[in-house]
């Protein structure tokens, strides 16, 4: 299983920007200059901080699971 798949998304990306505006939610990406929405994959992805260090864990919890069998 790779685990960047389950959290590859433009919302969990550094890029990712929501703009609020005359009660309408907008999703863009600062990087390549258009609008997106939260659940879009493209191969610039960039993970924010959080999201890696989430990765890690769970990349730690499996390889854990996996010694003990």
């Amino acid at each position: 299983m790779d685990i960047n798949s389950s959290f590859h998304c433009c919302a969990t990306c550094q890029h990712f920007v929501v703009v609020k505006e005359n009660r309408k939610t907008s999703y863009y990406c600062s990087r390549l200059k258009y609008e997106t929405k939260p659940k879009y994959q493209f191969s610039c992805w960039n993970p924010k901080e959080q999201v890696v260090s989430l990765m890690e864990k769970r990349k730690s919890i499996l390889e854990d699971n996996n010694d003990r069998t």
